[in-house]
């Protein structure tokens, strides 16, 4: 194996900088995974490094599966010997085997975002806050920025300058306790956590730093100071660190990435080698100039121009649609049209947005046009209430210390334990001074004596016999069937199929049971954790099934590290594309720019700008501008198209116009009325006309969608 065969040599010499810090800068389509890639083998291969010795963080379980993937055709079962994954995962396995060392137990559940939404609501109430006053989300997000920041409860309470962040303070005090009693982390604190093992406890560090001879971060502008510091920390040692990442695709402020990481990387370690990777694998020259044009207006980056040898490719189409509706109509009836000429799978398809929410207008004119889709971002199969039922089960069972899992299945199915039942029953355990599944346990042992009526005693006497029951299956099953034995004793399948839904919702039942499947190589617990792990630490992106025979609907944000050869960005308007929130802070309309960025540059050889001129937006119809962006774009790099009213019925075929257009053509088009084509221009497979409307002006249109006619002169 060679491990630099086939590098350019931007590549090959960031493949073969293996000693001391690196700063790999890698613009989008550069191959930056290949040299990280390569790189990792070059040390195993050619320089004796032992795999258990590399340690390779990125950001998306995808990314890490990639990598993955091609490390094992270069390097066999040896791949398998390597540190690799998200920083999230790798603290979560350290916090596992050190995490005693500050309090933790190995043990532990990580919560979500609805666990942890839940349990600051938990706190404000245990305050006597009303949570309609104090947003819970608004709460979280500045708990997490301060965990980000590694800022303790004691510390951001100390620190507090305003009314805000004084509430903020003690809700996170209180959001630490329950976090404590529950024995659970959040995502911030498995980064936190660790951060803090390390510091307190140098002997374990250590022993890290002395295992890991090379620590490399992959997409290092999205890294925030916490993940920074925890590089830094690993790398103490050996001062082998290699971060690969590009300034100009940081996008993720606002999950407190800091793009001053990169950017200062050379002020932190001045003897870094540097090096640039410039030559672009994916798009055409005439995408790469358009998406250039745009970020280079930037002031905090580092000036680099992407180059490529492959065609110069199309235009950059820029559409003006009516309405948000005309602007899904195009998108739909252009991806058709693409299909009927054989240039393109659905797959090969991608329709960005800056909001949520404008997919709707989007999966309308899937569905009319009966055209296969997938959105990504939508409710998640990890959301879905049968799906965190179940969880919440094994999550009790593996840690049943986890009050907020078992409130959650204590009467899922019904098991005749109301409200007042679990409110006395709460109390009772706080009076004793013992945990929820303690004061279960004492139920079992004792008998009739507890401070219960009959039926209440009797229901919470059948859970803890459950409970019991299912914690010795834990012990000598896998995950699939431990699963099984939770649908049979709980009565939760029957439950299911009786339901509403019941089919749709059993069939997302099986679909966990075969992921849990894939565990049962494992022993029962080190599978059960394997398994909840994987759960807690998923994705959005790793829902995306890219041979799904499907055109896929995903944010601008949610599409980073994603390619297509063909891109739709809608909502290329001042308050969408950048957002309104954007617009009287430099910091975040530079990211805007970059986000802008991002979505351009994962086009291969069709790119497309939409903009309507107005919108249903936030529950009113807007009357939004161009997108600035747009204008920063040079005209020759462009054609532009108009699409206004309704189009052929769904179901009709799309193709390009087979009428050609002439100057001097008199013609008429079913909204704008008569007019003459005063210009005609050929764009590849296309014509793009600028025709004088009576009463209108002049309006530029592609042939293949104007819906114009030949007429006569009157």
């Amino acid at each position: 194996m060679d491990a630099l065969a086939g590098l350019n040599p931007a590549q090959r010499k960031a493949v073969e900088a293996v000693r001391g810090p690196v700063l790999v800068h890698a613009g989008p389509g550069s191959g930056k995974t290949r040299v990280i890639v390569h790189r990792i083998a070059h040390l195993v291969a050619s320089c004796g490094i032992s795999p258990h010795s590399i340690v390779a963080v990125t950001f998306t379980n995808k990314a890490a599966r990639e990598m993955a993937e091609r490390l094992g055709h270069l390097l066999g079962r040896q791949a398998g010997e390597l540190s690799l994954g998200t920083f999230h995962a790798l603290c979560a396995g350290i916090l596992r085997r050190d995490g005693a060392a500050v309090g933790l137990h190995r043990r532990y559940s990580i919560y979500d975002d609805g666990d942890q939404i839940g349990l600051v609501k938990r706190g404000l109430q245990d305050l006597g806050l009303d949570p309609r006053a104090y947003n819970p989300r608004a709460l979280l997000t500045a708990i997490g920025a301060a965990k980000s920041r590694l800022l303790t409860a004691d510390e951001y309470v100390q620190s507090s300058q305003s009314y805000f962040e004084e509430v903020v303070g003690r809700v996170y005090l209180r959001y630490e306790m329950l976090l404590a009693q529950n024995q659970a982390v959040d995502f911030d604190d498995l980064l936190m956590k660790t951060h803090h093992l390390f510091q307190s406890q140098p002997q374990i560090l250590a022993r890290y730093q002395a295992g890991y001879d090379h620590v490399l971060v992959d997409e290092f502008q999205d890294t925030n100071p916490t993940q920074y510091a925890l590089a830094r920390q690993l790398a103490a040692g050996q001062s082998n660190i290699c971060v690969v990442g590009d300034p100009d695709q940081s996008i993720y402020s606002w999950r407190q990435a800091d793009l001053r990481n990169i950017l200062d990387f050379e002020r932190d370690y001045p003897e870094a080698q540097v090096i640039c990777l410039d030559q672009n694998y994916r798009s055409t020259q005439t995408i790469l100039e358009a998406a250039h044009s745009v970020v280079s207006v930037n002031e905090d980056r580092k000036e680099t121009e992407l180059w490529t040898e492959n065609e110069r490719g199309l235009p950059v189409v820029v559409l003006e649609a009516e309405s948000e509706s005309d602007e899904a109509r195009f998108v739909v009836r252009e991806v058709a049209r693409l299909l009927a000429g054989g240039d393109v799978s659905p797959e090969d398809c991608a329709v960005m947005y800056r909001t949520n929410a404008q997919s709707r207008a989007l999966e309308e004119a899937f569905i009319r046009r009966g055209m296969p889709y997938q959105v990504i971002g939508g409710v998640r199969f990890y959301e879905r209430r049968e799906i965190r039922d179940l969880i919440a089960y094994l999550r009790f069972l593996y840690n049943p210390y986890d009050d907020v899992s078992l409130l959650r299945i204590v009467n899922t199915p019904l098991r005749g334990i109301g409200q007042r039942t679990l409110d006395e029953f709460r109390s009772w355990t706080g009076q004793v001074g013992i945990p929820l599944y303690a004061g279960l346990q004492r139920l079992c042992e004792d008998g009739p004596a507890n401070p219960f009526g009959t039926h209440a005693a009797a229901a919470l006497g059948r859970l803890a016999s459950l409970v019991r029951d299912l914690s010795a299956r834990s012990a000598e099953v896998d995950v699939a069937r431990l699963l099984d034995s939770v649908l049979e004793m709980t009565g939760y399948q029957a439950y299911i199929i009786e339901s509403a839904d019941g089919e749709e919702r059993w069939q997302n039942v099986l679909e966990l049971r075969g992921i849990a499947a894939s565990y049962q190589h494992l022993d029962p617990q080190q599978g059960l954790t394997a398994f909840l792990e994987g759960v807690s630490l998923f994705s959005d992106t790793d829902e995306l099934d890219e041979k799904t025979g499907r055109t896929t609907l995903i944010t601008l944000h949610q599409a980073k590290g994603l390619e297509f050869p063909v891109v739709f960005i809608a909502g290329m308007e001042e308050g969408l594309l950048p957002h309104f929130r954007c617009f009287e802070d430099r910091e975040q309309m530079e990211e805007e720019r970059r986000l802008c960025y991002v979505g351009m540059t994962r086009a291969k050889k069709r790119l497309y700008l939409l903009r309507a001129v107005r919108r249903t937006f936030m529950g009113g119809v807007t009357a939004n501008p161009p997108s600035r962006f747009l204008g920063d774009i040079p005209r020759k790099l462009t054609r532009s198209a108009t699409v206004y009213g309704e189009e052929a019925e769904p179901g009709s075929p799309v193709v390009a116009a087979a009428v050609e257009f002439q100057a001097g053509d008199h013609v008429e088009h079913p909204k704008f009325g008569q007019g003459v084509v005063v210009a005609s221009r050929s764009t590849g497979d296309d014509s793009e006309l600028e025709v004088m409307f009576a009463g209108l002006g002049r309006k530029k249109l592609l042939a293949s969608l104007a819906r114009l006619s030949k007429s006569s002169p009157e």
